[in-house]
């Protein structure tokens, strides 16, 4: 006898291999992300879902704590550090409670040491891993893609990213948005920080251009979530048989530490673009000091964290190697870094540059000035 949809929707969720993961994502502090998150956790329960808070930060804002009181809160682990006591999220509890949902703030969060994983999104990893559905939150500066372009806008140093990879794995990305001079608003009356640090922040971190330079970066995320959403689901009813040729970028990177710009950058680009992103390595026959080697894996491990396809390839020349990778691959865009081109350093590049694109004619390249660094 044939199953009705009720039974097929029943065995499913009987059969549901990991949680659902929601991600939250601002531009900056005092957006909303954690009053929606806490919003659409209090509707849920209303339904009857069966939802706790593992972790929640007030950050002394009323209408988050007026939120918070509404909801069960699984206790937080305490762990001492160098004489002092943190509080961190209690990983084991929450999976022993075996709620439906759980609530879990600042994704990008580094645990204190002593707690069961480095980073919070790990925690978060876990809780998936046991069949629990979690809501959480972050802001774009963390998206470690992203780090380095709001760096560069807002002269601040990002220590805490998640790689790029992580955001993938959300089911659903949805944004917590006002507009920058709504915010600014928000501040000059303390909803955000008290009123003693309004007009500091105010002149650094939340000047207008800033907060306009990282909300498009957010909308600009979200759009390639949602475009990717509608890409998978034209596939699944086979509306693709009149799309182009889908877009490659690679980038190709050496040792030198200052390739994880150019990677940035490819990640960047290729998420713009909705393409396929690829790093490459060429590796010459004469050996390199152990130095370059242990920059050269971070250079790689930055790569994978960004969500790139990283290929070594090796060969005697550069660009003979990176034409051919580029051929096998249908590569459409090529990222180069440019550091030394004075003199004769100038003309073996762009003679490099020449005999690459007659062994790929069909890519389209980028030459990107990066800053000399040591390795």
């Amino acid at each position: 006898m044939a199953k009705t949809p009720e039974q097929w929707l029943e065995q499913a969720a009987l059969e549901k291999k990991a949680g659902t993961f929601k991600l939250v994502l601002g531009y900056a502090p005092g957006v909303g992300k954690t009053y929606n998150m806490l919003s659409e956790a209090i509707r849920r329960r209303k339904r009857g879902e069966d939802v706790v808070v593992g972790v929640v930060e007030t950050h002394g804002r009323k209408g988050v704590a007026e939120l918070l009181s509404q909801m069960e809160v699984v206790p937080r682990k305490k762990l001492e550090y160098k004489g002092t006591i943190f509080e961190e999220m209690d990983v084991d509890a929450i999976i022993a409670r075996k709620r439906q949902v759980v609530l879990i703030d600042e994704l990008a969060h580094t645990n204190v040491e002593g707690s069961k994983h480095a980073k919070r999104y790990e925690d978060v990893l876990e809780i998936l891993e046991q069949k629990i559905d979690v809501l959480s939150t972050m802001n774009i500066q963390h998206l470690e893609s992203a780090a380095p372009v709001v760096q560069s806008v807002t002269g601040i140093t990002i220590r805490e990213t998640v790689p790029d990879w992580v955001i993938g794995r959300a089911n659903e990305v949805v944004i917590a948005d006002v507009t920058p001079e709504a915010l600014q608003t928000r501040m000059r009356r303390g909803d955000i920080y008290p009123l003693e640090r309004a007009d500091k922040a105010l002149t650094n971190f939340f000047r207008a251009g800033n907060l306009m330079a990282l909300r498009e970066l957010a909308l600009r995320q979200i759009t390639h979530t949602v475009d990717r959403d509608l890409g998978a689901y034209l596939q699944r009813k086979n509306i693709d048989q009149n799309w182009g040729v889908c877009e490659r970028v690679a980038v190709c990177i050496s040792s030198n530490p200052a390739s994880q710009q150019l990677i940035a950058r490819g990640a960047r680009m290729a998420q713009g673009l909705d393409a396929e992103f690829y790093v490459v390595h060429v590796e010459l026959e004469k050996g390199r000091p152990e130095g370059r080697n242990r920059s050269l894996a971070a250079n790689i491990r930055f790569a994978e964290n960004l969500g790139a396809k990283v290929f070594q390839v090796k060969g005697p020349d550069v660009a003979k190697a990176v034409g051919q990778f580029a051929r096998d691959h249908k590569i459409t865009q090529m990222i180069f870094g440019r550091s030394a081109v004075k003199g004769w350093h100038q003309y073996l590049y762009l003679n490099a540059v020449q005999k690459l694109l007659r062994h790929a004619p069909n890519v389209d390249v980028h030459i990107v000035t990066q800053e000399a660094r040591e390795g």
